[in-house]
């Protein structure tokens, strides 16, 4: 008897591990300057072209698309599956994610691309990347930011797509808030301004639909606890406290658990954020929900590798960058990418 029962055991544990569903991962990076080597007259690329300052050709633009691969791989291989949605910011134009998506690694996710030239004056612009073996697409926009007071003001536009994950309707939303240029609280109204836009789209989404699972993901520019995310936005900390159309950010509680993406002055900040709506934290509508990874306290995660970090110098111990100053560093990025899991 005792036999049998281990065998069946053995069986179902089988059967489990082959119907199982993975869980998806959905990520953000900002690649940090990801720029072509070819000089377009109508953005400030100069600086990233052979004869300009940092000396950008070919060698080294493949050696940081390598690298970028690398990174994407050894993510999937936590899951033992691409990430679903890949959402970037600072990168020049489409034919560098062409470039990223035909990489050795990259390649096997079988990506594709959603992206729009923005009016930012130095040329970035934010995108996505996804799996159409997971994410169904159905659309995508791209919003100018609107800058109350400024309607000159240029900066990278809010790039959406929507569609489906496993028959769920989903709204994705990417962007990169304006700068601290000029301090903080002399630019605090711009990331403010762009947190509003952020939330009356994802409203806006939800009242077509209630059903909708919004993601907000992106390099704000802001810490997870500052007011342009907590209040303007409305970013909650806790999902027990979450109600009926409200927002959720993983990121707040391992913000002041001492986390960070990105190290300035000998402390850390948390500007690379996912942020999700109450029915994807909570789960009270359809099957898919915000799951933890194994072994996890936190619903929001961060990725770092050893040979992503400095090793010495000024930024030890801090992102390996592409440059300090102009010289070449052959790193990733000055950010660390984040994800969250998205499962039943």
């Amino acid at each position: 008897m005792k036999k049998l029962f281990l065998t069946t055991l053995l069986v179902a544990g089988v059967l489990f591990s082959c119907f199982a569903q993975k869980p998806h991962m959905v990520v953000f990076y900002n690649l940090e300057n990801l720029f072509d080597t070819i000089n377009d007259p109508d953005k400030l690329d100069d600086e990233f072209l052979p004869d300009g300052v940092k000396k950008w050709n070919s060698s080294k633009y493949y050696r940081k698309q390598s690298n970028i691969d690398k990174v994407f791989f050894d993510m999937a291989a936590i899951n033992r599956e691409f990430p679903a949605v890949i959402g970037v910011s600072e990168i020049e134009n489409r034919l560098v994610l062409e470039d990223l998506v035909s990489q050795p690694k990259m390649s096997l996710g079988n990506y594709r691309i959603v992206h729009y030239d923005s009016p930012d004056r130095r040329g970035v612009d934010c995108a996505f990347l996804y799996r159409p073996d997971v994410f169904k697409l159905e659309g995508s926009k791209a919003h100018k930011f609107e800058m109350p007071g400024m309607p000159n003001f240029r900066t990278r536009d809010l790039v959406t797509m929507w569609g489906t994950i496993e028959g769920e309707p989903f709204f994705f939303l990417v962007s990169h808030w304006p700068s601290r240029l000029g301090g903080k609280e002399a630019s605090d109204a711009k990331r403010e301004a762009a947190a509003s836009q952020c939330r009356r789209i994802a409203d806006s989404v939800r009242m077509a639909n209630p059903n909708t699972k919004v993601v907000i993901m992106g390099d704000l520019n802001d810490d997870a606890t500052d007011k342009s995310i907590t209040d303007v936005l409305g970013a909650k900390a806790k999902i027990n406290k979450l109600s009926e159309g409200d927002l959720y950010s993983p990121y707040i509680e391992l913000l002041k658990a001492g986390y960070g993406t990105l190290g300035y002055r000998d402390s850390w900040n948390l500007f690379d954020n996912i942020i999700v709506s109450e029915n994807l934290a909570t789960g009270s509508t359809g099957s898919l929900k915000l799951v933890r990874a194994p072994k996890s306290k936190y619903y929001g995660n961060i990725f770092s590798r050893p040979y992503m970090m400095q090793r010495e110098g000024q930024y030890r111990n801090y992102p390996l960058r592409t440059f300090v100053s102009n010289n070449f560093q052959n790193g990733f990025s000055d950010h660390l990418p984040v994800f969250i899991y998205i499962g039943k």
